[in-house]
């Protein structure tokens, strides 16, 4: 290992997500901020090389082509600077103090604030084809700058934030081996004067720090509270993996937050009552094979067999022997109908189960996903099956959306695009039979 470290430039955020700020009227909701690369950097690391997967993939008409948007929500291709959660990776946690401050907290608290719940919602969410693996480092390593020094807030200025990052990782190096593992955290002491928790974030690097002969191009930093917001670390690692925010924060930073997604995908809020990563993000991180997604095109109607999306006792993933049984079997999990250039409606079948045990309503949910839109930009807009009503108000995210799935014996035509959906029965294992039809 080697103490010799080249700090990265860090992005100015051309393109900012920042977290809902705490408290929050209905919930303390938050969606935690990311540090972007500039357009330049990302333009060099999106496009991708060699054939697209989708070419040979029944389901290529409908996926969406990856653009230089930031976490673009195309999926033709796989954004090589990012790692892809197609198997198990690992996960370094060092834990950072300040000479201000004696920690209240140990090392092995904190880990469990966030593991194994963070590794148990990837293995739902992925039907058990990830899993994310924690190694903590067990100790408190001492920053050289009390923590009052590094000015940690939300709205981080790029100077203090790469003091910061070039001081931990100057303190860690001598005992970590950075080249073993995937992902990175700096965990801070959440009582240190200094330390903001509403300042966890992922920080995207224009160029890579170097350490121990690996690239380290995106560190999760995390200053939460002990205990921390729910699912705060698994909304982080999802960025690591290239998935955008997708809350809708407010021109003025006031009123609700949670109008595009409401509770139903984790990367709007990891409040939500359906915290699940939708069926188009479970495409994209190669959680669904083509077999699972339906794309319609027919002008007639297309009856299909909706297995729920969320993963439950049933059958075993192929490839993933000696994992546990998730999912509900191999069957269609995802129905896209392509509706422009760069645009689709999709639709899945949610209801109280895995990640989603609390959700409020089940049914066919509806959605928009635009793959040239950026994070925190409206990529994926939920579409309301029952604009008049609202659900779950005491403590849903949203309670507009609450209640957005077609529920069984219902129909709905989403507006603007003429594309009608019947969900006219259950399966006896619990799928939803749907009948779409496209141009009536």
């Amino acid at each position: 290992m080697t103490n010799a470290h080249r700090l990265g430039a860090v992005s100015r955020e051309p393109y900012p997500e920042v977290p809902v700020p705490r408290p929050f009227p209905r919930a303390r909701l938050r969606s935690t901020a990311a540090v972007f690369t500039t357009m330049s950097a990302l333009a060099a690391t999106s496009l991708g090389t060699g054939p697209s997967a989708a070419e040979t993939d029944p389901a290529a008409p409908c996926a969406l082509t990856r653009t230089d948007a930031h976490h673009s929500e195309g999926l033709d291709t796989w954004n090589a600077a990012y790692p892809r959660p197609a198997r198990a990776l690992d996960a370094v946690m060092v834990f950072l103090s300040f000479p201000d401050a004696h920690p209240l907290t140990t090392p092995q608290e904190l880990t469990a604030d966030h593991f194994p719940a963070t590794t148990r919602f990837f293995e739902r969410a992925s039907y058990g084809r990830f899993t994310l693996r924690p190694h903590p480092l067990g100790h408190w390593i001492q920053m050289p700058q009390p923590s009052t020094a590094y000015a940690i807030q939300r709205d981080w200025s790029p100077e203090h934030r790469s003091a910061y990052l070039r001081d931990a990782l100057a303190v860690a190096d001598p005992q970590v081996d950075f080249s073993r593992y995937d992902v990175v955290y700096f965990v801070a002491d959440p009582d240190a004067p200094g330390v903001d928790s509403d300042a966890t974030k992922v920080v995207n690097l224009t160029s890579p720090l170097r350490a121990d002969g690996t690239d380290l191009r995106r560190i999760v930093t995390v200053f939460e509270q002990h205990p921390p917001d729910r699912l705060v670390l698994a909304h982080e690692t999802g960025h690591v993996f290239d998935l955008p925010d997708l809350y809708h924060r407010p021109a003025d930073g006031k009123g609700d937050w949670d109008t595009h997604v409401g509770d139903w995908d984790l990367m709007g809020s990891q409040f939500g009552l359906a915290p699940d990563l939708f069926g188009w993000h479970k495409w994209k991180l190669g959680w669904l094979d083509s077999r699972q997604v339906r794309c319609v095109q027919d002008a007639a109607p297309a009856r299909l067999t909706l297995e729920p999306l969320a993963a439950g006792p049933g059958v075993p993933v192929a490839g993933a022997a000696g994992s546990p049984a998730f999912g509900l079997g191999r069957g269609t999990k995802l129905a896209v109908v392509r509706t422009g250039r760069d645009s689709v409606l999709a639709f899945e079948a949610r209801g109280p189960a895995g990640n989603d045990a609390a959700a409020c309503r089940q049914g066919v949910l509806v959605y928009r996903v635009r793959g040239g839109a950026q994070s925190g930009g409206g990529p994926i807009e939920v579409i309301d099956a029952h604009p008049r009503t609202e659900a779950c108000w005491e403590n849903s995210v949203y309670p507009p959306l609450a209640d957005a799935p077609i529920a069984l014996g219902e129909s709905f035509t989403v507006p603007g695009e003429g594309v009608r959906v019947e969900v006219e029965g259950r399966t006896a294992s619990g799928a939803w039979i749907v009948k779409i039809g496209v141009g009536h």
